[in-house]
């Protein structure tokens, strides 16, 4: 938790006094306030009988001695990462108005000889795992709304293809694989949709694809290269980059 917070740069740790404290101390905040903190986390992890771990915490705003609320969930060992990543959270919205990305993952691909990977990682990078090994190139992976799924675009069958993956069991299907070049997914805001670029007709054009299946619905009529897609931020309109402009 600490170190995602100072990650942000808006957050610096302080040592302070005061002894070991749990989500049920009620901290004397004026120790803190001289060591010149502005916020105070206590919390526990406690070992639960089945083998998880009960993890609870409570933030103060040690400045105007305010109770900010806190959190309990019981995880497993391998989750423990995840609860001190969703503390961060917690902590950064409460103080600073913004939803915290602490307990998000990056998707990310690597190279190693004639070896590309495809790896999943929490926000800092670490705890990495292999979603996909392949001898040919993987590009442009992509998250859905929902962080459960993956979009990207694969070479094995000596083209680019989109495939969406399922992260938790590891499956994917085969999303696009239309004559030419199918590239580019970029998922729409309810998950439901990938706006891709096919050159199924002849240069590269945007499309929408149900991820459920169906024919490719064709968003633009030009005889000039469209690609690239971003849904806006207002869920209507499409961004990309074309060629129209010479």
């Amino acid at each position: 938790m600490q170190a995602d917070l100072e990650r942000s740069g808006q957050f610096r740790a302080v040592n302070t006094p005061a002894g070991t404290l749990d989500e049920l101390s009620l901290p004397d905040l004026t120790i803190f306030r001289q060591a010149g903190s502005d916020a105070l986390v206590s919390g526990s992890v406690t070992a639960l009988a089945d083998g998880r771990f009960d993890v609870r915490f409570r933030l103060w705003d040690v400045v105007k001695g305010q109770d900010l609320g806190g959190q309990s969930f019981a995880v497993t060992s391998v989750d423990l990462r995840l609860a001190a990543h969703r503390v961060a959270d917690y902590v950064y919205e409460k103080l600073t108005g913004d939803k915290g990305a602490f307990s998000t993952r990056i998707a990310y691909v690597t190279k190693t000889g004639q070896r590309y990977q495809l790896w999943v990682a929490d926000a800092d990078g670490e705890n990495a795992q292999s979603a996909l090994a392949s001898p040919q190139p993987i590009i442009s992976p992509a998250w859905s709304p929902d962080g459960n799924q993956l979009a990207y675009v694969s070479f094995e069958s000596l083209k680019p293809v989109i495939y969406v993956h399922d992260v938790s069991s590891g499956k994917r299907r085969l999303i696009a694989n239309f004559k030419g070049s199918n590239s580019a997914p970029a998922w729409s805001p309810d998950g439901k949709s990938l706006a891709v670029t096919l050159s199924r007709a002849g240069g590269s054009q945007l499309f929408l694809l149900n991820v459920s299946g169906g024919e490719p619905q064709r968003l633009i009529q030009s005889s000039s290269i469209d690609t690239e897609p971003v849904f806006a931020p207002d869920h209507k309109s499409i961004y990309f980059v074309s060629d129209r402009g010479g």
